[in-house]
């Protein structure tokens, strides 16, 4: 779908609905597919906000969230692509920035402009995290003092290993941009969601991660795992999160990244049934159970729809395009 027809969709959107239009609402429960695996930060939010409109009955029929994590996401993009008729109009997609990562990298027959664009909902941080509980007894209480231990190792068999989720995505462009910036070498090695990645931490089969902030918070309140950088421009402004520095701050370097936290719909979405998905998730995005996510996960409150969120997806499938061309990432 061409830009021109996604901005006209959303001119549609923003055009007051007729009563008979806006009456629409779901007749079957609505498929909720996550593009990638269970545990991580895009199935969280996607099981809060099903079970916040399952609470406050928001929706008339239940959101059943699905994880379609195959091929960096691929799976979920290209099942909800196929959708037509009474089944688009009971599916939605929450994205990250596989949106952009997964068909730059494959150069897979689907890109943003293929959707309905619905909600930005947050945008995501990412920390690097080592592990409190090392076999070799190494804690390491500050990012330099890591880094040291990195350039110490690099080449050797024992090189350090950094997980994240998946291949030539967002976790391993943010640390392609370390490496490069602080002239570093890790073994990266990618697993299919958040939750696996921090996992493989605290069992130490890695050694450091780039997780968002809500994969590692219960490990980190349990003293598993040690939060030493936030990859921003700023600090995180609340709760405990305000002690950690940036990378800038503690490593010197000029590295920051944001991960879109967003709902689309399956191609060619009437508008009735796009406003109904905007609607519903603006009322989650106000409840009390949603702030306190925000503010316990770290997530940067962004909610947007409209025109203000196609501007927004398209500047960073720009930005994307620059940063895996930068790291090598993107299909020859």
């Amino acid at each position: 779908m061409k830009l021109e027809a996604v901005l006209a969709i959303v001119l549609m959107l923003l055009i007051a609905v007729p009563a008979s239009a806006a009456a629409w609402e779901p007749t079957k429960p609505i498929e909720f597919v996550v593009p990638a695996g269970t545990g991580g930060g895009a199935d969280q939010m996607a099981r809060l906000i099903a079970g916040i409109a399952e609470k406050h009955k928001f929706s008339p029929r239940p959101l059943l969230v699905i994880n379609k994590a195959g091929a960096a996401g691929a799976e979920g993009f290209i099942d909800v692509k196929g959708r037509k008729g009474d089944a688009r109009d009971h599916t939605i997609i929450i994205t990250l920035s596989n949106l952009f990562t997964t068909p730059l990298h494959n150069n897979l027959p689907f890109n943003w402009r293929d959707y309905t664009p619905i909600a930005r909902l947050a945008l995501d941080q990412f920390i690097l995290w080592v592990s409190t509980t090392r076999p070799d007894k190494k804690d390491f209480k500050t990012a330099k003092e890591y880094i040291a231990a990195v350039k110490e190792q690099m080449g050797k068999p024992e090189q350090m290993k950094m997980a994240g989720t998946g291949s030539a995505q967002e976790d391993q462009i943010l640390t392609i941009q370390l490496e490069q910036a602080l002239g570093l070498k890790f073994t990266y090695v990618p697993f299919r969601g958040g939750g696996e990645v921090c996992v493989n931490l605290v069992g130490n089969h890695v050694d450091s991660t780039v997780n968002n902030p809500i994969e590692c918070v219960s490990h980190w309140r349990a003293g598993r795992v040690r939060p030493l950088a936030v990859f921003d421009t700023a600090r995180i402004p609340v709760g405990e999160w305000k002690d950690i520095p940036t990378v800038k701050e503690a490593l010197g370097a000029d590295v920051s990244y944001l991960m879109l936290r967003g709902i689309f719909g399956p191609p060619s979405m009437p508008k009735e049934v796009a406003a109904w998905y905007v609607a519903l998730l603006q009322k989650v995005s106000e409840t009390p159970e949603w702030k306190k996510y925000m503010d316990d996960g770290a997530l940067k409150p962004a909610f947007a729809t409209g025109l203000e969120y196609v501007k927004w997806v398209e500047e960073n499938e720009t930005l994307h395009k620059e940063l895996m061309a930068k790291g090598g990432l993107l299909k020859k």
